[in-house]
C-alpha cells in the first residue's frame, strides 16, 4: 500500500465484510437509527441526530445576527481537522477482520493533512493495532512531503490506574497528546466487557504528571464535566458526546460548544470538538463558536471504505 509519494495515493479498505451503514445521501443518523453496534447511536439516534442539526441551526442563527461573513471568511487548513479515535472495526463498522481498519483509516487522514486521534478498546489488540499503524505512518514522515503535518493524538479509557499507566507506556513514544475519555465507562457496547471507572481530578492529575505529554480531557459534555476541568486544567478540552453513542444526557455538541466555549477556554490552551460535521461550513461554523480543531469519524470511515476520500476532503476544503 502506498503511503505518499509524488501524488497522493488514499488508501482503499480491504472489503472484507459489510458497512453497517446505508449510505444515506446525508449522514445525519436517521437511516441507522439505535444501530447498536454498529454506526448508529443510543436514545434511538437522537444525540446523533441533534449533533449534526446543530451545526445548520447555529450557522442559521449566526447570519440572522448579521455575522455570516464572519464565518464565510474563517480559513479552514487541514491541520484543524482531525480523524476521530475509532475502534471496534468489526462490531461497529462490520469489517470481516479488525487489522484491516486502522492503517487505511488512519494513512488517509495523515495525507489529507489531518491530525491522527488513535481510540482505546477490548480487547487489547485494538489499541495496539492503532499503534502499529501510527508506527508504519510514522517511519513514512521523514521522505514523504504528503505526511509533513503527520500529528497522533491518544486516546484511553479510564481504566484503574495502574492499568492507565500501563496503557500510556506503550503509546507514550508516538503520542503528540495523551487524553483520556472520561465518560467513557458509560459506552454501551463496552459495558460488562472491561472495569472502567469514574475518574477523579486527582487522579487525572496523577496520570497527567506519568504521561509527561499534552493532556487531553475528551468527553466534556456535562456540568459536572465543566468542574472537572476547572480542577485539572488540561492541554486540551475535547467536548463530544461520542457521536451520540454514550448516555450522559440528551443534547449536541455544537450547543454545549456555543453554551460553554468562553468558560472552558479559560481552563485550557485548546477546545477541540467532534459530533456531526460533514462540510467545510459546519467546521468554519464551530470555529466561529470558540474551537480551535474540529474531528469527524464517520465521514472518513466511510470515504476509506468506499475509497472515495479525496471527494471528502475537498468537501471539506473548499
Amino acid at each position: 500500500m502506498a503511503l505518499g509519494g509524488e501524488q497522493k495515493k488514499y488508501s482503499e479498505a480491504s472489503l472484507s465484510g459489510n458497512l453497517k451503514c446505508h449510505r444515506c445521501p446525508v449522514c445525519d443518523g436517521y437511516g441507522c437509527e439505535g444501530n447498536m453496534p454498529g454506526l448508529g447511536g443510543v436514545f434511538n439516534s437522537k444525540n446523533f441526530q441533534l449533533n449534526v442539526e446543530a451545526w445548520k441551526e447555529l450557522y442559521e442563527k449566526a447570519c440572522l445576527q448579521g455575522n455570516q461573513t464572519k464565518i464565510s471568511d474563517i480559513q479552514i487548513t487541514p491541520d484543524m481537522i482531525r480523524c476521530g479515535p475509532v475502534t471496534g472495526a468489526v462490531e461497529n463498522i462490520g469489517y470481516a477482520e479488525e487489522k484491516d481498519f486502522y492503517l487505511p483509516y488512519l494513512t488517509n487522514a495523515a495525507l489529507a493533512g489531518f491530525g491522527l486521534c488513535i481510540g482505546d478498546g477490548c480487547p487489547d489488540e485494538k489499541l495496539q493495532l492503532g499503534l502499529d499503524a501510527v508506527k508504519t505512518i510514522r517511519k513514512e514522515k521523514g521522505t514523504d512531503p504528503s505526511l509533513s503535518s503527520f500529528s497522533a493524538a491518544f486516546f484511553l479509557k479510564p481504566y484503574p490506574q495502574d492499568k492507565l499507566k500501563e496503557r500510556a507506556s506503550w503509546v507514550r513514544d508516538y503520542a503528540d497528546y495523551i487524553g483520556i475519555d472520561i465518560d467513557s465507562y458509560n459506552i454501551v457496547t463496552m459495558r460488562n466487557l472491561v472495569n472502567l471507572e469514574r475518574k477523579t481530578s486527582a487522579q487525572l492529575e496523577d496520570f497527567r504528571n506519568y504521561t509527561q505529554r499534552p493532556f487531553v480531557i475528551k468527553g466534556v459534555f456535562t456540568q459536572d464535566d465543566i468542574e472537572l476541568v476547572r480542577e485539572v486544567k488540561p492541554d486540551v478540552v475535547y467536548i463530544s458526546n461520542h457521536g451520540g453513542r454514550i448516555e450522559t444526557r440528551i443534547g449536541s455538541s455544537g450547543d454545549f460548544l456555543a453554551k460553554n466555549a468562553l468558560e472552558l477556554k479559560k481552563y485550557c490552551k485548546e477546545l477541540w470538538v467532534d459530533g456531526g460535521i460533514r462540510s467545510k461550513q459546519d467546521v468554519q461554523t464551530a470555529i466561529y463558536y470558540g474551537a480551535d480543531r474540529v474531528i469527524l469519524a464517520r465521514p472518513l470511515i466511510h470515504a476509506t471504505y468506499d475509497g472515495n476520500y479525496e471527494s471528502v476532503v475537498k468537501t471539506l476544503l473548499d
